[in-house]
């Protein structure tokens, strides 16, 4: 086990440091990461041009910020995974790596379904279209 060390300053500034690492590596790596980076540009772009309420806009925040969460823990599921089997084949592998995936679909579900439930009134009225 690991000792703790006391807090200081400077080793929470570490502690983002490796954060903002690890954030820089999975969207430098990750295809689907590449992916969330443009949704996210896009619907954030698109909630500023229909000028979403502060409720609005929280709500579609948080639905990014789970899409991400489900990515990263993925992606580590998925690096951890191959760490340990290597390039052997393993069916109980392959299983929490399908269901690690799922979890980021069900996210992406749920955000395109917010997506659509916020800014689809705002995005009718904007073009004229209701």
């Amino acid at each position: 086990m690991r000792k703790k060390e006391p807090f200081s300053i400077i080793g929470r500034i570490k502690s983002l440091s490796h954060a903002f690492r690890g954030l820089f590596d999975m969207i430098s790596t990750e295809h689907n990461a590449w992916i969330h980076v443009l949704a996210t540009i896009l619907v954030i772009d698109l909630a500023w041009w229909l000028h979403l309420n502060s409720t609005e806009f929280a709500f579609i925040i948080i639905s990014i910020v789970l899409v991400w969460i489900a990515e990263a823990f993925n992606t580590v599921l998925e690096i951890m995974a191959d760490l340990v089997v290597g390039q052997r084949y393993s069916r109980v592998v392959k299983r929490a790596k399908d269901i690690a995936a799922a979890a980021v679909l069900i996210a992406v579900f749920g955000a395109i379904i917010i997506g659509f439930v916020i800014l689809g009134p705002h995005l009718c009225l904007r073009l004229g279209l209701s």
